[in-house]
């Protein structure tokens, strides 16, 4: 692939959705040689076509209803942003949050989910997974549950 053609592909995946660097530079490993890609998005970043900062704003508000901080953070940085842009995402995510902090999301993820308090211990467990899976704290999941002590 040449490299109008290179970028006409780049620039077809960032107008589907943000990516981050290394998820758009893993994309086009497979159209390109290794330097071309490099200076590709080089430049896409120079232009601020491409931004992780962006990505990774984005990625939280969509996300953030149905996940908690440590599942956005793990997942963020598996698509290569760095930790300063992920924590630099996230604070804005604690400070504009209208809906609620993290304890009324993972109410509403455990509502939609379940919608009643478990009976017993095999049901708590399943709850609590449930929730640890979506990424929220244990003392958040632990409120969800009402406060029940573990057995």
């Amino acid at each position: 692939m040449n490299d109008a053609e290179l970028r006409a592909k780049a620039l077809k995946l960032l107008s589907a959705r943000e990516h981050s660097r290394a998820e758009l530079q893993r994309k086009l490993t497979r159209h390109g040689e290794s330097t071309d890609i490099q200076t590709l998005l080089d430049d896409l970043e120079a232009r601020d076509w491409l931004s992780d900062a962006r990505f990774a704003q984005a990625y939280v508000e969509a996300n953030a209803k149905r996940f908690g901080r440590y599942r956005l953070e793990a997942e963020l940085r598996e698509r290569g942003v760095a930790d300063s842009t992920i924590q630099a995402a996230l604070a804005v995510l604690a400070d504009s949050d209208d809906s609620g902090d993290e304890l009324s999301r993972a109410r509403a993820a455990w509502d939609k989910k379940f919608g009643q308090l478990p009976t017993d211990a095999a049901a708590r467990a399943k709850q609590a997974r449930f929730l640890q899976s979506r990424g929220f704290a244990y003392d958040v999941i632990r409120r969800v549950l009402g406060g029940l002590d573990d057995e």
